[in-house]
């Protein structure tokens, strides 16, 4: 049923007796029954968690930009201000939901919930660790860069079904700048894709190493170019600053959210904050080695004194430090971007997108796939150290 979190389950004898017994009990095989359960509760942990840390990414934008201004940021509503994003929560669920009048009710109505099933969507393929991932696909990058086009589909539809002009012309930047942006940050995950050989999120982290110098980034110098193309790309299509157009205050008010109140508007915002840590995930999968832990710490083998179980356990742990730790200092330098560079102009963004960053992406696709085939796929580190050794590969 599903190749990640239940094949992992699967190899534990725990698991095996209690499916046996449950198909004992009710007279018929049970698994699938029993590994819908535990994928449908993995489902809900995974949106409960990522709809806390889309709450934490809000406090997290507050006080690190306090921070930077040299403020105080959040410090009343609980110890050092953490209950904030509680209070902004009941603060939303208690305003009043209102609909324009002259709204395309139904699209109005659908706009945030295609930008939440996007995201939680893609949350399927994201690689926690080895062992929890919700469906580690064959064709995970696929389906990820399918399934989160409903974002921009969602702030398109948010800004034209709200019948005003200032949201318009955000859902309209909206849907330009993120169609625009698809091109690069594509390309450079195929160039990823094409280094590896394969489109699984497994197969990608699979062909790195825990230390840096077996990660995708530093493995030519168009690996480490494409990262930043993709950094780059994921910040405007999260609309996150210096590409926040669809939403630029100082002159659209609000963009193309500015009708949308109460948890409509909630939607969105928790949208946003989801998806820049879904961004940064796929970031640390393709170029820093995803869950990888030096030492090969993550397989558990360091551990073999202990039970199997506990080993096992203690190598999950790990993976997903490792994963999360990565994954939470790229969202760090996102926000931190944000406070730190202006705003760009609509042609300035356009501009940066199909002058440079689509040529610079297209030419690293083909140069991965040159060095690819020249050198066996091997790193520049595996290089250094072949001709150290007095022995080269290739062709």
């Amino acid at each position: 049923m599903n190749e990640g979190l239940i094949s992992f389950l699967s190899q534990f004898d725990g698991h095996k007796a209690f499916v046996k017994m449950i198909s004992d009990f009710a007279g018929t095989d049970a698994t699938s029954t029993i590994s819908f359960f535990i994928y449908l509760a993995a489902c809900l942990a995974v949106v409960g968690v990522m709809a806390t840390i889309g709450g934490l990414g809000t406090y997290a934008e507050r006080k690190i930009s306090a921070d930077l201004q040299a403020r105080q940021g959040p410090n009343r509503v609980g110890p050092f201000g953490l209950l904030q994003m509680l209070a902004d929560g009941v603060k939303m669920i208690l305003k009043e939901d209102i609909i324009p009048s002259a709204a395309d009710k139904p699209m109005f109505i659908m706009a945030p919930m295609l930008c939440i099933v996007g995201v939680f969507g893609s949350l399927a393929v994201v690689p926690f660790s080895s062992g929890f991932i919700l469906s580690d696909l064959n064709v995970g990058v696929f389906y990820l860069l399918g399934i989160s086009s409903l974002v921009g589909v969602g702030i398109f539809i948010g800004g034209y079904s709200s019948n005003s002009k200032w949201s318009m012309l955000g859902g309209m930047r909206g849907a330009s700048q993120i169609i625009s942006y698809e091109i690069p940050v594509t390309l450079s995950i195929i160039a990823i894709v094409v280094l590896s050989g394969g489109m699984s999120f497994g197969t990608l982290i699979g062909g790195q190493g825990g230390f840096p110098h077996e990660w995708y980034i530093l493995h030519n110098p168009f690996t480490f170019i494409a990262f930043f193309v993709y950094f780059i790309g994921a910040l405007a299509e999260t609309n996150r600053a210096p590409f926040d157009l669809p939403e630029a205050e100082s002159e659209l008010v609000s963009g193309y959210h500015t009708e949308y109140t109460g948890m409509r508007f909630a939607f969105f915002a928790l949208a946003e904050y989801i998806e820049v840590f879904v961004v940064c995930g796929v970031a640390a999968a393709l170029f820093f080695g995803g869950w990888k832990v030096p030492f090969d710490l993550g397989t558990g083998e360091a551990f073999s004194a202990l039970p199997p179980i506990i080993a096992k356990n203690i190598g999950q742990i790990l993976q997903l430090g490792s994963f999360f730790t990565k994954t939470l200092l790229l969202y760090y330098v996102v926000i931190w971007i944000r406070w730190t560079l202006p705003r760009l102009r609509v042609d300035q963004l356009m501009t940066l997108c199909w002058k440079y960053l689509t040529p610079i992406a297209l030419f690293n696709l083909i140069m991965i796939a040159v060095w690819a085939y020249a050198f066996d796929g091997k790193s520049m580190f595996e290089l250094f150290t072949a001709m150290g050794s007095g022995s080269t590969g290739g062709h």
